[in-house]
């Protein structure tokens, strides 16, 4: 398999896991504990955060890493972009458009990860400091 044909792979292996995790941590927040839809998003994105950094460092990304440190900060900074991203469009849409919380949240999850391969393939893991 062509190298970026194995790394986009991985990459929706691993942005698959972290959105289920975002997604079901979000849907369990908000079912079985009562919290408000928008606190429950950024509690699935704080435990999916961990699941998409690990897997991206140690899989996705391990060629391309020279170091954790920078890698941290520079995953963080796109996790943290693309979580604004979807926490505006899930606040706005779950007001205006009368879809469930649960088919939005996944819906606003597949359109974020494009954005996050782009930023986390070509600057996030990228070796050079």
């Amino acid at each position: 398999m062509k190298p970026l044909l194995r790394q986009l792979a991985y990459f929706v292996a691993v942005g698959g896991a972290a959105s289920a995790t975002h997604w079901l941590t979000t849907v369990v927040c908000i079912a079985a504990f009562d919290v408000l839809p928008y606190l429950a998003n950024f509690f699935g994105w704080s435990v999916a955060v961990l699941v998409s950094f690990c897997g991206h460092y140690f899989l996705t990304f391990r060629y391309q890493t020279k170091s954790l440190g920078p890698a941290i900060r520079r995953f963080f900074t796109v996790s943290l972009g693309g979580f604004v991203i979807n926490e505006l469009a899930f606040v706005y849409l779950l007001d205006s458009s009368g879809i469930a919380y649960y088919w939005l949240l996944a819906i606003i999850l597949v359109a974020v990860a494009v954005l996050t391969f782009v930023l986390s393939r070509y600057w996030a893991f990228q070796h050079r400091s």
